[in-house]
């Protein structure tokens, strides 16, 4: 600590060679000095929550998935028709398969929506965010941030060890997004497309495939928190977790 004084020397200073009798007198620290141990910075705060907005969980049977959740989803899979979707609702749902749907509390209309579910690896207990999702005149409103919040609270709650997602390749985007929030990239997601036995219609998807067209999708985009409201993958639709 430099405590030198910062005020000129007297006049009538003392000559350097002199002795002084007793203790050293204490001397004042000056104003404005930073001490040793600064007391560390708080925490980034967490992303405010929106002004208005309510998260409401849904499930089959809901009127409002159909009117408020597919609309959503199909802007990252736009190959999920009417009657594939809520095919696609009931039987993820039955596998826990969760959607939370955040509603702007004065005009009733759906502004994001966020699918997840509890997986027990030989990892540990994951939330895994299959999609994320924010409409397209809503994004820079703080939608997809309030949403991960509120994953990662439940993630907790739940016991899990770890929140993870897939976001296709080429959505920077949502890289930027996700990298703001802490979230790293672990691994490489492989997969490849599974041609349906001969004499099968290709299963509860559109097309012959398996309703999604691949992956989850996110929301994303660090700085503004917006979203740029669809993951492309290149493989497939519009990639995992979309934005």
């Amino acid at each position: 600590m430099d405590l030198t004084r910062t005020d000129p020397e007297p006049a009538d200073s003392e000559p350097m060679d002199s002795v002084r009798v007793g203790p050293e007198p204490a001397e004042p620290a000056p104003v404005g000095l930073v001490p040793a141990d600064p007391v560390p910075a708080d925490p980034a705060p967490a992303d405010p929550a929106p002004v208005g907005l309510v998260l409401v969980d849904l499930g089959p049977g809901d009127p409002r998935m159909a009117a408020d959740v597919a609309p959503l989803i199909r802007a990252l899979r736009p190959r999920l028709l009417a009657d594939a979707f809520t095919a696609f609702a009931e039987e993820g749902h039955a596998q826990g398969l969760r959607f939370t749907v955040a509603y702007d509390t004065a005009t009733g209309r759906a502004l994001g929506a966020a699918t997840h579910r509890v997986l027990a690896t030989s990892r540990g207990r994951l939330l895994f965010v299959d999609d994320l999702v924010t409409a397209a005149g809503s994004r820079g409103r703080g939608i997809g941030a309030h949403l991960m919040a509120e994953l990662e609270r439940r993630g907790r709650a739940e016991g899990c060890a770890r929140l993870e997602l897939d976001s296709g390749t080429t959505n920077v985007d949502a890289h930027r997004f996700y990298h703001a929030r802490r979230l790293t990239v672990a691994a490489f997601h492989f997969g490849r497309e599974l041609e349906p036995d001969p004499g099968t219609d290709g299963g509860p998807g559109t097309e012959g495939g398996v309703g999604t067209e691949g992956g989850v999708g996110t929301d994303a985009d660090p700085g503004r928190d917006e979203d740029p409201g669809t993951d492309a993958d290149p493989a497939t639709d519009r990639g995992s977790a979309g934005r």
